[in-house]
C-alpha cells in the first residue's frame, strides 16, 4: 500500500522500468526503459528542479516570497512549478521558440509567467533565452537564478536518486546507460554513480546535428562549425554546460531530427510508451549501435519526458510532413510524373546496338529505358546490365534484345505511391503510367523524391 505523502513533491522519484519488447525484438540483449515521465511534472527534470531549490534555500540564496528565474525547454520550468506552488515562490521561464506549444501553455497552467525568446541566436546575444533569464535576475529583487546547466546540484540529483535507482531495479547487472544529453545532469550524474559501482559500465549520450557535444567529447575542440538550427528538443547545446562531465561519458552518437521524430512515434504504437521526442532520440541512437551489444548485456535507456507536451508536433501527421518527416498524404502516380509528363518517354527499340541505349542515358541523364518493339513495351535495360554488357563483349556489337529485362509494369494514373514503391522495391527499376495516348516512367528517384 502506498503512503499519505504531504505535498506533490514528496511523489518525486521511484519511477518504473519497462522492458521494450517488440521495439527492440531484434537487439542482442533485454533493453530496458527508465520511464521518468512517472514522475509529477512528466519529466526526469523533476529531480534536479527541487535538488537545485532545495540546495539554494540551504545557501540562504533563496529567500521566502523570492522568484525563481530559469531559462528551460519546458521539463525543468515543470519541476520548478511544482517547487515554486508547494514552497510559495514566484516562477519565471524563458524559453526559445522552437518549444512546443503545449508547454508554454502548461507552465503557464502552473502559474508561471513565460518569456519566449528567438531560437537562431547565440547565447551571448541579449535576446537569447539564456540572456533574458540572467537580465531578469539582475532586475527583479530577491530573485534566484538556477541556471541548470552549470548548477551542480543538478548531476548531483542524478547521482543521489536515479543512479542508485537503475542499479538497484536491474539489481546491478546493467552494462549500458543510454540517454540524450541536454545539460548533462543525467548522464553525469548517474554515469557517476554506476561507474563507482562498476567501472566497466559503459556510458554513451545521444547528440543531435547541430550540437558541439560529440566533437568536443572526441576531440577537445570545441567547433562553432558544428552549430547550427535543429528541431529536436530536450538535446544538444551549443554551450558546453559545466554539468557534463565527459570524463564519465564513453561516447556520443548523434541522431538526425527525423529519425528521432519516427522513432518517438514507433515506441508509442509498438510499446505504449507515449513519450517526449528526445526520448526517441535516445531510443534511435541505442539502435544505432546495436551491433556493438552482446547478449550477456543489459541496457538501460532513460526516457525523459512524456508525449502530452508535443501532441502538436512529433504526433502531428501535417506538423511532421511539412518538415518531410512523412510522406506526403495520399500521393499517386499522377503526382510523381507532374514534374516531367511534358517530356516524351525516351525509348529503344530491341534491334538497336547496345551503344544506342548508352548514347540515349548520357544524352538524358537517366539510368533505365523501356525497350519497345512494334509499337509494344517488351523489354527494359537499365545502366548496371549496360556496363556488364559492355565489359564482358567490348566490341559492342550486341544488341539491345539480347539483354534486356522484363518490360515495367504499367500502373494507372491513381494508383497509390506506397503501391508504386513496393513494385520498385520488389526488383523493378521503374515502372509505367498510362497518360493520355502515351506512357511516362516514374523511376526510384521520382519515388524517392516524393516520400522525403
Amino acid at each position: 500500500m502506498r503512503p499519505i505523502y504531504n505535498s506533490i513533491l514528496e511523489t518525486i522519484g521511484d519511477t518504473p522500468m519497462i522492458k521494450l519488447n517488440k521495439i527492440a525484438q531484434d537487439f542482442p540483449c533485454p533493453v530496458y526503459a527508465k520511464v521518468e515521465y512517472f514522475n509529477p511534472g512528466h519529466s526526469v527534470k523533476d529531480r534536479m528542479a527541487l535538488k537545485m531549490i532545495e540546495d539554494a534555500e540551504a545557501r540562504g540564496d533563496l529567500k521566502p516570497g523570492g522568484t525563481i528565474i530559469e531559462c528551460t525547454s519546458g521539463n525543468t520550468g515543470m519541476g520548478l512549478a511544482l517547487a515554486a506552488i508547494v514552497k510559495g515562490y514566484k516562477l519565471i521561464c524563458t524559453l526559445s521558440d522552437k518549444q512546443s506549444k503545449e508547454k508554454m501553455d502548461i507552465l503557464r497552467a502552473m502559474g508561471a509567467e513565460v518569456y519566449v525568446c528567438p531560437t537562431n541566436v547565440a547565447p551571448e546575444h541579449p535576446d537569447s533565452y539564456y540572456s533574458v533569464a540572467s537580465r531578469l535576475n539582475k532586475e527583479i529583487p530577491n530573485s534566484f537564478y538556477p541556471y541548470q546547466y552549470d548548477n551542480l546540484s543538478n548531476r548531483e540529483a542524478h547521482y543521489e536518486s536515479t543512479g542508485p535507482e537503475i542499479w538497484e531495479q536491474t539489481e546491478g547487472k546493467v552494462t549500458h546507460f543510454v540517454v540524450g544529453v541536454g545539460t548533462g545532469g543525467t548522464i553525469s550524474g548517474v554515469g557517476k554513480y554506476l561507474k563507482e559501482q562498476n567501472p566497466n559500465v559503459k556510458v554513451w549520450g545521444i547528440d543531435t546535428y547541430g550540437s558541439v557535444f560529440k566533437k568536443y567529447h572526441e576531440t577537445g575542440e570545441f567547433d562553432e562549425k558544428e552549430i547550427y538550427s535543429y528541431i529536436t528538443e530536450g538535446i544538444g547545446e551549443d554551450i558546453l554546460p559545466k554539468n557534463v562531465d565527459f570524463s564519465v561519458i564513453d561516447y556520443f552518437e548523434k541522431v538526425t531530427d527525423k529519425d528521432g521524430a519516427l522513432a518517438t512515434r514507433e515506441l508509442a504504437k509498438k510499446e505504449g510508451l507515449f513519450l517526449g521526442y528526445s526520448c526517441g532520440s535516445a531510443f534511435q541512437g541505442l539502435r544505432q549501435l546495436k551491433d556493438q551489444l552482446t547478449p550477456e548485456d543489459v541496457v538501460v535507456v532513460l526516457f525523459h519526458d512524456h508525449g502530452s507536451r508535443y501532441v502538436g508536433k512529433v504526433y502531428n501527421d501535417d506538423w511532421m510532413r511539412d518538415r518531410g518527416f512523412l510522406a506526403p498524404a495520399n500521393k499517386v502516380a499522377k503526382d510523381l510524373i507532374d514534374g516531367h509528363s511534358h517530356l516524351p518517354l525516351v525509348t529503344v527499340s530491341t534491334t538497336a546496338p547496345i551503344s544506342n541505349a548508352a548514347s540515349l542515358m548520357k544524352t538524358h541523364d537517366i539510368t533505365q529505358i523501356p525497350v519497345m518493339q512494334n509499337g509494344q513495351m517488351v523489354g527494359s535495360i537499365d545502366d548496371h546490365t549496360l556496363l556488364s554488357s559492355m565489359v564482358d563483349n567490348p566490341s559492342n556489337a550486341t544488341l539491345v534484345g539480347d539483354i534486356m529485362g522484363p518490360a515495367y509494369p504499367v500502373v494507372e494514373l491513381t494508383t497509390s505511391i506506397e503501391d508504386i514503391a513496393k513494385m520498385v522495391k520488389g526488383g523493378h527499376r521503374a515502372v509505367l503510367v498510362k497518360f493520355g495516348e502515351g506512357l511516362h516512367i516514374i523511376t526510384k528517384q521520382d519515388i524517392i523524391t516524393a516520400m522525403s
